[in-house]
């Protein structure tokens, strides 16, 4: 027991640090000061823990949570998310006049809940962890109560999502009653007898569909437009990435394995992927509100994700978990040069707003190309890699045509994407901008950008752990 308590140190040391603050929070007056600088260093020790945990993995606590490899990689890239957000979060909410410490408290919460997907051995673990990840983004999107959009997110958010909870609690229950177990290295390795029975599948299906929500998937994005647009911005970037990414880690735990009988099932995986990166992109195009835009093209970008998951096979779990590696840092830095320069009163998130930013403020409009270069998958950023990966993994699976669309539309997702770099240094603007932007988040953008041009030049550097897990 005790060896599982320490194994399990950096799930733990996320706990204990959510219970100091909420101490804080509940005893200090005005703690909001010090609920960060707790935060910022809990996580930083966090991270560290969880990522020294990758090289050693266990099964804990009677085989519900697995810790170490896949599970310590996802939990690292989830710490990292969190603590990127609340540092660009902190000028953000004073900006807007709503700067109260419950704000990183629930931050952290929904952290240990994607802590609890990724490190799950049980199909139970998934349900717990996504809710209490799901509850805390509700909550996060209608953080600005006073801001009606706000409002409306965060109740789409939370009809929708309850309802997409009740598909995959009952494909759970079906599961259950076909297998007679919840584990799922039981469920894996005896896949081809369990799949005779119809409620094995139609369970496999709503767990599928829950998944799915949370990652955005066509036809189950309708709400990230909206919610996107409508949360503060630091936290669409976090739903973006760390959200999308703890749905994905419970993907590929459960879906990520070389099943015999499951060509319906990849069948299936694969037009989810395709319907995601058509739908996405070619709705992106349209978009004059930035948030909107990366709202579309992290639907897309779901779907290219789901391209590796289609395929089945380790090059395509990998490809994965590389891309969600690198969307994690791609999509936070973007998001957070808007939350940097947005006024209060949502205001600086058209597309018009941005014209002349690269006289104006050079190293923002540099960094916010190389986002979108790599949002866009050119070399020489990480984005290119991303795709690469799971395209290849496509084609291996014998899913060419898959890769064929995966291919055209990120050719059409260049359009939007240049359009913004065109609009920032080959227009006239005179809009005011943020005087001076918080030099704390331009540091962590800058950081971002550095990490998706490192990992494009220098893939191996983390390839090397992924290849491992």
């Amino acid at each position: 027991m005790w060896s599982d308590i320490l194994t399990a140190s950096p799930l733990l040391a996320m706990v204990v640090l959510s219970l100091v603050v909420l101490l804080i929070e509940a005893m200090v007056k005005k703690g909001e000061v010090v609920s960060y600088w707790i935060s910022v260093a809990g996580l930083a020790l966090s991270a560290y823990l969880a990522f020294g945990s990758i090289p050693h993995p266990q099964v804990l606590f009677n085989e519900m949570l697995a810790s170490g490899g896949l599970g310590g990689f996802f939990s690292t890239l989830f710490i990292l998310s969190a603590l990127l957000t609340i540092i660009l979060s902190r000028e953000y909410i004073s900006k807007e006049h709503e700067n109260f410490g419950e704000f990183y408290l629930l931050i952290l919460f929904a952290t240990i809940g994607m802590m609890l997907m990724a490190m799950a051995a049980d199909l139970i673990i998934i349900f717990l962890g996504l809710e209490l990840m799901s509850i805390c983004l509700y909550v996060l999107a209608g953080f600005i109560r006073n801001r009606p959009i706000s409002n409306e997110a965060s109740l789409k958010y939370f009809l929708l999502g309850a309802f997409a909870t009740g598909f995959l609690l009952y494909g759970i229950a079906l599961i259950y009653g076909a297998s007679g177990t919840t584990h799922i290295q039981p469920l894996v390795l005896n896949f081809g007898a369990i799949s005779s029975s119809p409620f094995f599948w139609v369970g496999i299906g709503l767990l599928a569909i829950g998944l799915s929500f949370k990652v955005g998937a066509v036809p189950f994005h309708m709400w990230i437009p909206d919610v996107y647009q409508g949360s503060p911005t630091p936290i669409s970037g976090f739903m973006s990435t760390g959200a999308k990414a703890a749905a994905f880690s419970a993907f590929v735990i459960v879906f990520a394995h070389h099943f015999d009988n499951a060509d319906r099932l990849r069948l299936a995986l694969a037009v989810l992927s395709a319907a995601s990166m058509i739908v996405g992109n070619i709705i992106a195009i349209t978009q004059s509100n930035i948030k909107r835009m990366l709202a579309y093209s992290s639907i897309a970008h779901a779907g290219y994700m789901m391209a590796g998951l289609a395929a089945g096979n380790e090059l395509g779990r990998d490809g994965i978990v590389f891309y969600l590696a690198v969307y994690t840092f791609m999509n936070i830095g973007a998001f957070g040069i808007l939350g940097l320069l947005e006024q209060e009163g949502e205001k600086n998130l058209e597309y018009s707003d941005y014209a002349g930013l690269g006289a104006r403020r050079p190293l923002l409009a540099a960094t916010m190309s190389a986002f979108m270069l790599s949002l866009a998958g050119i070399p020489p950023f990480a984005g290119f890699l991303g795709k690469y990966y799971v395209f290849v993994a496509a084609i291996n699976a014998h899913l060419t045509w898959l890769a064929i669309i995966g291919v055209l539309t990120s050719l059409v997702s260049v359009y939007y994407y240049l359009r913004l770099v065109m609009v920032m240094y080959f227009q006239e603007g005179d809009n005011p901008l943020v005087d001076r932007p918080s030099r704390v988040g331009i540091a962590v953008v800058l950081v971002s950008a550095v990490i998706i041009l490192g990992l494009g030049i220098f893939p191996s550097s983390i390839l090397s752990i992924i290849n491992h897990l």
